[in-house]
């Protein structure tokens, strides 16, 4: 078993303003997705305000959707109850879903604005989201929530919230497969030509099999629990879908879609 690291949630004290690993971690986020579009941006024909458009636009959509989603998704009984439960943001509750629901819209909006394709700015982008939740998964991991299923394994800990017994570290599996291999993947896949909308299914289908596979031994919400079989997770209901889009796209691409105007260095 390996010893939990107990570390302050809390970043920064600052007299009565106290600022949170979590909150940081959404700002490394977006800042390392800034700089990785920066440098991408020559290769694709992107101007550097349109760059700085693009983060400020995605960033909204992560926020608010993120936090829509969570209580449509997770917490729709709450919220029917207490709408006002929506903005009472400093209680918890994002959802990585609700969130890319959020950003889909946003970059909708960004692509009108500036009179690119969508799908020449969902490619785009494809490969700088693994770099937001890697952050956001260890963002998870500081405040000791999200973890696994009770486990024997060696490297099992035993988090403050979830009881006596050593879980597996799903945070860390989610920060490893969703985070560094899905960056991995999309950026040597998308550092070549490929066709419109390639890059984003390709996308779609690896986070949504990553996080298909984790649920398995990630503990689901309590006040959720599992939707049926003994094992189907909301997490897995919602993923389903991003594996069944990020194929059909990924074979529409090679099959109608235009080539990309990437140029190779």
């Amino acid at each position: 078993m390996l010893p939990y690291p107990r570390i302050d949630p809390v970043a920064i004290h600052v007299g009565p303003l106290k600022i949170h690993w979590y909150g940081l971690m959404y700002l490394f986020g977006f800042l390392g997705a800034w700089i990785l579009a920066r440098f991408r941006a020559p290769r694709f024909g992107w101007r550097a305000e349109e760059i700085d458009d693009l983060v400020f636009y995605g960033a909204l959509g992560v926020v608010l959707g993120g936090r829509i989603g969570y209580m449509l998704f997770y917490n729709l009984g709450l919220f029917l109850r207490d709408p006002l439960s929506l903005f009472r943001v400093w209680e918890g509750g994002m959802s990585f879903h609700g969130g890319l629901l959020g950003v889909l819209v946003a970059m909708g909006w960004f692509a009108r604005k500036h009179g690119r394709g969508y799908f020449e700015v969902t490619d785009f982008i494809a490969p700088l989201v693994p770099i937001g939740l890697f952050f956001g998964r260890i963002g998870n991991f500081i405040n000791g929530e999200l973890w696994g299923k009770v486990t024997d394994l060696p490297w099992g800990m035993v988090f403050p919230t979830g009881g006596k017994l050593p879980r597996h570290p799903s945070q860390l599996y989610e920060a490893l497969l969703e985070g560094v291999a899905l960056f991995a993947i999309l950026w040597l896949y998308s550092a070549k030509p490929r066709p419109r909308m390639a890059v984003s299914g390709l996308f779609l289908l690896g986070y949504g099999s990553f996080r298909f596979l984790v649920e398995f031994i990630r503990e689901p919400d309590a006040h959720i629990g599992y939707l049926a079989f003994g094992w189907l997770t909301m997490g897995q209901v919602l993923s389903f879908p991003m594996i069944a889009a990020g194929l059909g796209l990924w074979v529409w691409a090679y099959r109608h879609g235009k080539a990309s105007d990437a140029r190779l260095p």
